[in-house]
């Protein structure tokens, strides 16, 4: 299968780079090579070049508030890229387009990040892709290149605070970024046509079938 990837070098991508092995031609698209991928796009999202041909398009682009140093530079990262490179492949003629966003995505919340997440899912509806799978991953677990000193906290206490999120809470919980990425290269198997929302215990269902099929 052929895959095109926003945000190889970010802690999802790189664990999609490590559960996909040989298994699937993927292109990544982004500032930095990820030095893993076979076929690289490197280029600002503010000016992408035509995108290949390819049958998914895959968006684990984000960042942070306090690691863009402003809310205007956030939100060139989480809606303006995000956008972008949908457009791109869009444009490509790319069937399925799989983002990942965040549980209590929302374009009316009064939150200003799940304002944007929501914003980005809104907008991605209207632009026409036969399957759109919205992936909303709780807080996420996994390595990162940068200290995030509350994120750690948070994690830190995750396991007691996960047995604490029962009923319609459970989709708060936090997930690993390996369970995500497992989940994503799932999704690029389902062909039925729709828009598709993913919380935690479709993330993790996801990511079991995958791990099934690696060993069968």
């Amino acid at each position: 299968m052929s895959i095109v990837l926003a945000g190889g070098t970010g802690v999802i991508g790189q664990a999609l780079l490590d559960h996909a092995g040989n298994a699937h031609d993927i292109i990544t698209v982004g500032r930095r090579p990820t030095e893993r991928a076979a076929h690289e796009i490197v280029a600002d999202f503010t000016n992408l070049p035509a995108l290949p041909p390819a049958e998914t398009a895959i968006c684990v682009l984000g960042t942070t508030i306090g690691k863009a140093g402003s809310r205007k530079a956030f939100y060139a990262v989480d809606y303006g890229a995000v956008m972008s490179f949908a457009q791109a492949a869009r444009a490509a003629g790319t069937r399925q387009f799989i983002v990942v966003t965040a549980v209590g995505a929302d374009p009316s919340s009064a939150v200003f990040y799940s304002r944007v997440k929501g914003e980005v899912e809104r907008n991605l509806r209207a632009m026409g892709f036969d399957r759109l799978d919205i992936v909303q991953p709780g807080l996420l677990r996994g390595p990162r290149s940068e200290k995030r000193p509350v994120e750690s906290l948070l994690k830190a206490i995750a396991p007691l605070t996960d047995l604490a999120m029962q009923g319609a809470w459970r989709r708060y919980r936090s997930v690993h970024a390996n369970v995500v990425a497992r989940s994503l290269l799932q999704a690029c198997a389902n062909t039925t046509s729709g828009v598709f929302i993913h919380q935690f215990e479709d993330i993790r269902r996801l990511a079991r079938e995958f791990q099934s099929t690696q060993n069968g």
